[in-house]
């Protein structure tokens, strides 16, 4: 396409990474579809420095020890009340001598606002930060917005199942982010997140020892938004009766107990709870082989052309348009079957294709992607806590989508909450504005897309302040 490279490398920052970092369009201005290209290659590319964080059989473990001892300790406090004074005081003494005495070591001027967050909510930021710094230090961030591409397509939500969606996207989505869609899929399915979240395990064959023995059946969740959000989509072709074989096929599909020491909330098949005999999905015939049985029909899900053709609908609303051009639909299908359903090649193809760099720039960034683009241009790191409710206020929660199938992608869904946008950027202004120079920042951060009248605001603001905050509400920031 006839763009100049410049143009091009802004571009290629906004709609495929998180927006600039002050240098990165002349950076990559050389080259940017090579840019993007080698951040595919790079290695550990998709990966997070987390080993200091515990992974999801261990954060569901904690959480429920966190849960036992607060109820044992309510538990406490109710029968002190019930006692006489002098015992009452006595049992509470006891209860908060250890309490009392890390009190004591800390200064007098601590307070409640100086304690650290309860486990829960710990466990849930401590994902943040590692998730947030990654894309935030992503020279352009592609391969990031992959991950949370995916991570969106496979969602789960802490609000059913909490403080392990972030373990879950490091276990399931990152490794496979640029691998085999078959990959992915499989280890997403048996995840015990996706198993909890969709209630795959209290599944049981009907027909199986323990549905016999316990007059349980089926749950139909997981095998439906498998076929409908993570796999076919809808209007495929499916029908009733394969949502119920495939069901059958992913009974016994569910995790240890979290009351079992070491491993606990970690993946098990348990054939007693497994529907037994042949199942047909989609017309294919399905041995009873147990666990492999669920195997094969992922496997074949992953390889349909529907699931092709979904997959590439969805990238290409993800990164272009909310209506994006058929022909690039159809080049990115076809790589997803050529290529048997290999992400890194179907990420080139969109990158390669020439309908991904129209100049137009329709799409509207939903929530995180502005606000991370805002803290990369102006330098910010900020606070987490402050981060993730600045998120709720947007209407995009981190990792608590309203539903199984994820953050809508179209503008409907985020036009109307541009006024709590312009409030974030205000007050993100406020802090930071005293230490960049909002013209400057114009050049570094949208450089050749900035219109004539974006550059005469934010020149001619009142103040630093004024000019920050319509630059990061400028269209040229706000779309990609």
């Amino acid at each position: 396409m006839a763009i100049d490279f410049k143009f091009a490398a802004a571009l290629a920052l906004h709609r495929f990474g998180f927006g600039p970092v002050p240098g990165a369009i002349s950076a990559i201005a050389d080259d940017p579809r090579g840019a993007l290209l080698a951040e595919l290659e790079r290695p550990g590319a998709g990966q997070v420095a987390a080993a200091n964080l515990p992974d999801s059989a261990q954060a569901a473990r904690a959480l429920l020890d966190y849960r036992a001892e607060r109820l044992a300790q309510q538990k406490l406090a109710q029968q002190a009340k019930q006692q006489a004074p002098a015992q009452a005081a006595k049992a509470t003494t006891a209860m908060n001598a250890e309490a009392d005495a890390q009190a004591e070591e800390q200064p007098a001027a601590a307070n409640a606002q100086n304690r650290p967050p309860e486990l829960p909510l710990q466990l849930v930021q401590s994902e943040a930060e590692v998730r947030i710094e990654a894309a935030l230090s992503s020279q352009i961030g592609f391969v990031e917005r992959l991950v949370w591409f995916w991570s969106n397509h496979f969602c789960i939500s802490n609000d059913r199942i909490l403080a392990v969606a972030g373990s879950y996207e490091r276990e399931a989505i990152r490794p496979h982010v640029l691998g085999r869609f078959v990959n992915m899929l499989t280890a997403v399915e048996s995840h015990p997140a996706m198993l909890y979240y969709l209630d795959n395990f209290v599944s049981m064959g009907p027909h199986s020892v323990t549905g016999i023995n316990q007059n349980r059946g089926l749950n139909e969740n997981l095998a439906r938004e498998a076929l409908e959000l993570h796999t076919l989509g809808v209007r495929s072709g499916y029908s009733q009766a394969d949502v119920i074989s495939f069901a059958n096929v992913l009974t016994g599909w569910t995790f240890i107990g979290l009351g079992v020491p070491n491993h606990g909330g970690e993946f098990v098949f348990i054939k007693r709870m497994h529907e037994p005999g042949e199942q047909v999905v989609l017309g294919e015939r399905y041995l009873d082989t147990g666990f492999e049985q669920g195997r094969a029909v992922l496997a074949d899900l992953a390889a349909h052309p529907a699931t092709a053709r979904h997959i590439a609908r969805k990238l290409a609303v993800h990164f272009v348009a909310d209506e994006p051009p058929q022909s690039l639909v159809d080049k990115l299908t076809e790589r997803f079957i050529v290529s048997d359903g290999d992400l890194k090649e179907v990420a080139k193809a969109l990158i390669a294709a020439d309908e991904s760099w129209t100049p137009k720039r329709a799409k509207l960034k939903r929530p995180f992607d502005w606000h991370i683009g805002a803290l990369r241009l102006a330098g910010g790191r900020g606070v987490v806590a402050r981060f993730m409710g600045s998120q709720a206020l947007l209407g995009e929660p981190m990792w608590r989508p309203p539903g199984p199938n994820g953050f809508p992608e179209h503008e409907t869904a985020w036009i109307d909450g541009l006024a709590q946008r312009l409030d974030i950027a205000n007050a993100f202004a406020n802090r930071v504005a005293k230490r960049v120079d909002p013209v400057a920042l114009l050049d570094e951060g949208l450089g050749p897309l900035a219109s004539a009248e974006t550059r005469y605001a934010v020149a001619r603001a009142d103040n630093r302040v004024q000019a920050l905050t319509l630059l990061l509400m400028a269209p040229e920031f706000l779309r990609r």
